[in-house]
């Protein structure tokens, strides 16, 4: 490991000015993916800015059912949360599904959306990798790529995001709020992590020097039932092949008033699926309907070589969650 300057910031103020924007700082929380990612060479800060004694872990109930959770809330804590566990079953069963208990106890809220991607390639410093290192290739992309993106990649990079939290939270329509250089914003989760382009090494849009303070869950609408699926190679502590979280209001007919999906592991974000959701919304939800709407939403796969099997397993867990969601 190389040498770093080290900062403990007593507030955002300091951080910020630690930070001050520069290629080689980064913020420490709980560090269960940077740390990794230091030793293992691919990170190497000049400067850590421990940003663990900020004001920033605790849950908050808003006026309206809102959740503000503050991004040093440990995911352990959030998972147990009794109003989340009510409100948001799907976030807390995303957090379970998502390590083990060792690493829910320090890994926080702002750190597992912060999280980077889990290609080997990335990780591998004798492989080419855009995302590692700009301009010097995609090496998953004839390698090994069983677990890579299937919607939304480019030529420069394949990689998918691990975290099965956004997912949730991306179905439940969170926000990520910020604070920087520039002032404090708010930014919807679906819009928070980017697709590769030509900019793979750019995994969100956080500006230089700016940190994520806090993410806001809206209330869901009353009777919404949602829900989180996962599946993955092993059933311990695996990254996801495929993930959903569904999110579904229904009126008394039985048609949909509200519907939101959110798909894992098929992308260099939590996928949103849009298209299906309007082609569900006001319907009522029947294998067909659900399965057509799917494959309307998957028509804008590109897999690849190994991975083509995920078009499928997207579809036949997101409708299997979905149909589970419906009231008898």
């Amino acid at each position: 490991m190389r040498t770093f300057t080290y900062v403990r910031a007593a507030d955002a103020g300091e951080a910020a000015r630690a930070h001050g924007g520069r290629a080689g700082s980064r913020y420490l929380a709980g560090g269960t993916n940077l740390v990794d990612l230091m030793k293992h060479g691919v990170e190497a800060p000049d400067t850590l800015v421990d940003i663990t004694r900020l004001p920033m872990d605790t849950v908050t109930e808003e006026a309206g059912g809102a959740l503000r959770v503050g991004a040093l809330v440990r995911n352990s804590d959030l998972a147990a949360h009794p109003v989340l566990r009510v409100r948001h079953p799907a976030v807390c069963e995303a957090l379970l599904a998502g390590a083990s208990a060792q690493l829910r106890n320090a890994a926080t809220t702002g750190g597992n959306l912060l999280q980077r991607t889990r290609c080997a390639y990335f990780q591998d410093l004798s492989m080419p990798c855009n995302k590692r290192e700009p301009g010097t290739g995609c090496a998953a992309r004839e390698g090994v790529h069983r677990e890579h993106a299937v919607l939304g990649h480019s030529t420069a990079c394949i990689a998918t995001h691990p975290s099965d939290l956004a997912v949730a939270l991306a179905a439940a329509d969170a926000e990520v709020e910020t604070t920087g250089p520039e002032g404090e914003r708010v930014v919807p989760v679906t819009e928070f992590h980017r697709l590769p382009g030509e900019l793979p090494e750019r995994d969100t849009v956080l500006r230089p020097g700016e940190i994520v303070t806090a993410v806001r869950l809206p209330a869901p609408p009353e009777g919404t039932r949602a829900a989180y699926r996962k599946v993955r190679d092993r059933a311990s502590y695996a990254f996801a092949l495929v993930s959903v979280a569904a999110q579904l209001t229904q009126r008394a007919d039985g048609s949909a008033e509200q519907v939101r999906i959110a798909l894992g592991g098929v992308a260099h974000r939590p996928w949103r699926a849009w298209r299906a959701e309007t082609e569900l919304t006001g319907r009522v939800l029947t294998e067909e309907r659900v399965t057509a709407a799917l494959d309307a939403e998957l028509t804008a796969a590109e897999p690849l070589r190994d991975n083509v099997f995920k078009i499928g397993l997207a579809r036949d867990l997101a409708r299997t969650v979905l149909l589970g969601l419906t009231r008898p």
